[in-house]
């Protein structure tokens, strides 16, 4: 897709929320890209994923807006004239169709705003997956997405553990975090089989990443700390073996890539967020009521997924590694770190 040149009229699409809400909501913006091919494609969004929505190439330029805590960022930073059209794919309120109303577009699309062309707004549906649900608010508008069109391009950098399986404990709350003592397990009878297993994390979740790989006893190298620039990161999981995770923006990048995954499900079914049918993924869950994915402790549906069944589903979806033995421990020297040292239990 050609970007627009800089003087073009622009549309300002918001949705500043995290890297899964991104990756999932890539089928629409690309809808918007080419009902716009004219115009530049501004994505309100954190700053930090500016590279990953780069990526996808339906963006022209990005307009930096946190979300903190879940509220609605200001947009009084936005430069210029108005945009020609603004559209809210952020949210069903009044309060993200305040924020673009705020910098008078001609034309505001948005699920609590009336538009004079096409009359009353499309329908929230709480039981829609979340790809598909902007994907027919677009199609309300005319504007066709396709919902199936969310693969990203191969990444430029080079992986640096080409081929392993990426065990990712982390989550943005408590809620979607399935315990670190059954990754652990879980890295551990994969290592058993034959299979290098690399676990990572976020830039806030070091601690958790020592957890899983002290208690697996990973080595050093495969130890991926500090958080990952995107594009390390991208690499990572698009060339991996498979990528076991919770519901978290990971999982939807290894969707992105089209690379293997298991996905593990607590208070959100995964008919909302999860993978789409196909036999590369796997999606556990065990049928419940909905909980809170924003909740401080785990959810007791995620808890009832057990180790076992993560490893088989593994299994299901890797190559038989080659046979070996784990390397023993062993100590570090010239303060070079050879092996993390085992979690307390």
């Amino acid at each position: 897709m050609t970007a627009a040149p800089d003087d073009a009229p622009r549309v300002l699409v918001l949705r500043a929320l995290g890297l899964g809400d991104l990756l999932t909501g890539v089928p629409a913006l690309r809808g918007v890209r080419r009902a716009f091919p004219r115009h530049r494609i501004v994505l309100a969004l954190p700053a930090a994923l500016t590279e990953a929505a780069l990526a996808t190439g339906a963006v022209d330029e990005i307009l930096p807006a946190e979300a903190l805590e879940r509220a609605v960022p200001r947009l009084d930073h936005w430069p210029g004239p108005p945009p020609d059209v603004a559209i809210d794919l952020h949210g069903n309120g009044t309060e993200s169709r305040d924020a673009l109303a705020a910098l008078a577009p001609r034309r505001l699309l948005a699920h609590a705003h009336e538009d004079p062309v096409t009359g009353r707004p499309p329908v929230w549906r709480w039981d829609e997956h979340e790809r598909e649900r902007w994907c027919r608010f677009l199609g309300a508008y005319g504007i066709h997405a396709d919902r199936d069109d969310l693969r990203l391009p191969p990444p430029q950098a080079a992986s640096a553990a080409p081929g392993a399986v990426v065990v990712h404990p982390g989550a943005q709350s408590a809620a979607r975090r399935w315990p670190a003592p059954r990754f652990a397990e879980v890295a551990r009878r994969l290592r058993a089989l034959g299979h290098r297993v690399v676990v990572t994390g976020g830039p806030t979740e070091d601690a958790l990443v020592l957890d899983v790989a002290g208690r697996a006893q990973l080595p050093g190298r495969d130890v991926l700390r500090g958080g990952l620039p995107f594009g390390e990161l991208s690499a990572l999981v698009a060339r991996a073996a498979l990528v076991i995770s919770g519901d978290t923006g990971l999982a939807h990048l290894a969707v992105a890539h089209g690379g293997p995954s298991v996905t593990l499900f607590g208070p959100v079914p995964p008919r909302l967020w999860g993978p789409p049918p196909g036999p590369r993924h796997r999606a556990l869950w065990k049928a419940g009521p909905p909980g809170d994915p924003h909740g401080s402790t785990p959810d007791p549906q995620l808890l009832l997924i057990a180790a076992d069944e993560v490893t088989e589903a593994a299994r299901t979806l890797l190559r038989p590694g080659p046979a070996r033995r784990p390397a023993p421990a062993m100590r570090p020297r010239n303060g070079d770190e050879a092996r993390v040292p085992p979690a307390r239990p």
